[in-house]
């Protein structure tokens, strides 16, 4: 309803004007969010998460440590809303919704006795001010690299929505504020240069040695061992920003490992497919089919990363319509570079020609003759029709996304997993 009356009053109003006024509408939104639900920040520890890459699977390894510690979460994020043990699927399309949705979400994390919330932070929520009067105790900054760029209008103004989080802590009434930091990634030392707060650090070379592998991965932690299931080396940075908040949190290194240990990692992120018999028992599969949300040339080219000695059928997410067209012959580029096989399918086109954005992913493959497949469940049955013994079927851009988003606002029911695993029944499942 509000989606249709908005794009109702853009045709209505010259863009200029509702581009003029919509920032202080949004302000106003946000101010009288925290007044009707009475400032909940202030009564629990409020944790914001931010960054390019990483953010959802950072909130779930953080709320997994303290609950290890004995603590009660509360999350908002991309993938879901959790308050104890109570959850649901984050249906929003959006990681932060508007309309009161997030100091809501707060309030009831109050009145549920939970001793933190933990906030995923996007630069389109800070755009909108969904990232203000939430009075924050702790920032993690995971990494940036370019993205939205069409809605921000530039990679500085995209860095600036990203920094607006990080000076929020800084106005945070909290007595005691702490910035978790990722210094190997660029801009670092603008979010280092945030005032009156607590500043920690994390590299990769903190967890070293490590050996890390598709499978189970071996790092170190405060020269502790820890083994996690969790693939590649953008995990291992997840994996340190979580463990380093936790020690702020004066929790013990034994807790820490036990936690990620015992994590079995998030929903549409790396996610393997399984299918069982009629028993429950675990049908094995002569390879893996991998569901991912990968959906930036950065993250596609470390989800392919991970599996460098396998067979890789890929089936590629043409890029949500309307936004980020940049981006798209690179991630065809990403997938010439590291797919076997490349299938190009449909994603999120909402008002746009899929067969256009489908075209301008391909102008980037060079070197390979990617099929074209619009219908995105013939896409994945292709996939894994094509996949022999130790080969890997990714299928990205979706991850846990539960619609695929058409023209005129209209939704598609989806789940990559599902669909995968419902192909995979027709032939392993007898």
């Amino acid at each position: 309803m509000y989606e249709n009356l908005t794009r109702f009053v853009k045709k209505l109003v010259p863009r200029k004007v509702f581009n003029f006024f919509q920032p202080a509408y949004h302000f106003a939104l946000a101010i009288l969010g925290s007044l009707l639900y009475r400032n909940p920040g202030r009564d629990i520890f409020v944790i914001g998460i931010t960054g390019t890459k990483g953010k959802t699977t950072t909130v779930e390894l953080v709320s997994a440590i303290l609950e290890e510690a004995g603590y009660k979460t509360a999350i908002a994020s991309t993938l879901r809303f959790k308050i104890g043990i109570e959850t649901q699927r984050n249906l929003y399309k959006m990681t932060m919704p508007g309309r009161f949705v997030i100091q809501k979400f707060i309030r009831e994390a109050v009145k549920a006795s939970c001793d933190y919330a933990i906030i995923e932070m996007t630069s389109e929520g800070a755009k909108q001010y969904r990232h203000k009067f939430l009075n924050m105790n702790s920032l993690i900054f995971t990494n940036i690299t370019p993205e939205h760029l069409e809605s921000h209008g530039s990679y500085e103004a995209y860095l600036a929505a990203k920094l607006s989080i990080a000076k929020e802590l800084e106005r945070s009434s909290k007595p005691q504020k702490t910035i978790i930091v990722n210094v190997d990634s660029e801009e670092s030392e603008k979010f280092l240069a945030i005032r009156g707060v607590q500043k920690i650090t994390y590299r990769l070379e903190d967890a070293k040695p490590f050996d890390l592998s598709s499978d189970n991965s071996k790092i170190t932690f405060e020269d502790r061992e820890i083994t996690t299931s969790l693939p590649g080396e953008f995990n291992v940075y997840n994996i340190l920003a979580a463990a380093s908040f936790a020690r702020t949190q004066n929790i013990d290194v034994g807790v820490i490992k036990r936690a990620i240990e015992r994590f079995k990692g998030v929903a549409g992120r790396m996610e393997e497919t399984i299918i069982k018999d009629e028993d429950e028992n675990i049908i094995p599969l002569p390879f893996k089919v991998i569901v991912d949300y990968a959906h930036t040339e950065d993250s596609l080219r470390k989800v392919y990363g991970v599996y460098t000695d396998k067979r890789k059928i890929c089936v590629l997410g043409s890029c949500g319509g309307g936004r980020d067209k940049w981006k798209r012959p690179l991630m065809g580029k990403v997938a010439d570079e590291n797919c076997d096989e490349i299938i190009l399918t449909n994603e999120d086109p909402y008002d746009e020609d899929p067969k256009l954005i489908i075209l301008d992913v391909a102008s980037g493959i060079k070197n390979k003759e990617p099929k074209v497949i619009i219908d995105r469940r013939e896409a994945i049955r292709e996939a894994i029709s094509k996949a022999g013994f130790g080969d890997i079927v990714i299928v990205t851009g979706k991850g846990t996304d539960p619609y695929i988003m058409g023209p005129n606002g209209t939704k598609q029911p989806w789940s990559d997993l599902q669909v995968a695993e419902e192909e995979l029944a027709k032939v392993y499942k007898k």
